[in-house]
């Protein structure tokens, strides 16, 4: 069976390599990128590949694009603006976003793609581990209001992860992102909070972390972002999830219920931003909890990778 066209728009960090799963099943992508250097160095490995020119129209012959990009008002932009490419796809076409978005925009994007005769189907992605996205380890959330066009892209979703969550109608998928990430910014706030009480009262910060990965505080970062305090380099940038828990706010506040942990997460989060270089990783937030607390987290380096015991 012919492989469908694809488009894919959007090559950082999480773009690259889930584009690169398709292309070593043989797809036949075109590739736009806003650094053009991504996208030729992305047909460089992948030769059946192309470069889409600046041209909205480069897209008319794809069966389904891909969008990977900061926020849903670029997604839309890309799409509907000036230079959209949405006037040129062919009726029937699917526009997938994996893009980390507000479902609530992702739903009104569907309604006006509607009108080109294309559906939207939201698939974002999280991962077990650290750099699972690399090699093929994603996790997709995905929200469809057409199941004729989920059938349709479903067998690309698989290509490019370990597992695929259908949650429900359009927007689902978008929802269940930012749920997520809600969890783990939890985790994250209560594991600052923790390094820094136990270094004030004598304990040793990297050592609480190994303590917590073979006991019930474990969590992906203790496991994996901030397993090793001396290395700051997740991929995943402090600003993206600023813009995650505001997300989350809207949805938790959308759905009717009350909680004040979304503001206050948001308010550490933006603190740190201020004491941290553009574009740190997201890990660099422990940074305004130093701050906040008159400390600098100790770190100490580990004999073996398991504790300094190695036990």
């Amino acid at each position: 069976m012919e492989l469908p066209t694809v488009g894919y728009i959007g090559l950082g960090n999480a773009g690259y390599p889930m584009a690169a799963c398709l292309g070593k099943k043989g797809y036949r992508l075109v590739v736009r990128d806003a650094d053009l250097a991504r996208g030729i160095k992305f047909v460089e490995e992948y030769p059946k590949c192309r470069v889409a020119s600046s041209a909205a129209a480069d897209f008319k012959d794809c069966d389904v694009v891909i969008t990977m990009l900061p926020n849903g008002k670029v997604v839309k932009d890309v799409l509907l603006g000036d230079h959209g490419i949405a006037h040129h796809l062919k009726p029937g076409s699917v526009v997938i976003d994996t893009s980390s978005s507000s479902p609530f925009d992702t739903r009104e994007l569907g309604a006006e793609l509607s009108k080109f005769s294309v559906d939207l189907v939201d698939s974002p992605i999280t991962q077990e581990k650290l750099h699972a996205i690399d090699t093929g380890g994603a996790t997709l959330m995905v929200g469809s209001d057409s199941p004729k066009a989920l059938e349709k892209v479903l067998p690309i979703l698989k290509n490019m992860s370990s597992h695929v969550f259908p949650m429900g109608g359009l927007g689902a998928g978008h929802t269940m992102k930012t749920l997520n990430n809600y969890v783990s910014v939890g985790s994250i706030i209560a594991l600052c909070d923790a390094l820094v009480t136990g270094q004030k009262l004598g304990l040793d910060p990297q050592t609480m972390i190994d303590v917590m990965n073979v006991g019930t505080g474990i969590n992906f970062s203790t496991a994996n972002s901030m397993k090793n305090l001396k290395s700051y380099d997740s991929g995943y940038q402090l600003e993206l999830l600023v813009k995650d828990v505001k997300i989350a706010k809207e949805v938790i506040e959308r759905s009717g219920f009350h909680s004040d942990l979304p503001q206050l997460a948001l308010e550490y989060l933006e603190e740190s931003m201020e004491v941290v270089d553009k574009g740190a990783c997201h890990s660099e937030c422990l940074k305004g909890w130093e701050k906040r607390a008159g400390v600098e987290i100790k770190k100490t380096e580990r004999e073996d990778g398991r504790g300094m015991n190695g036990k």
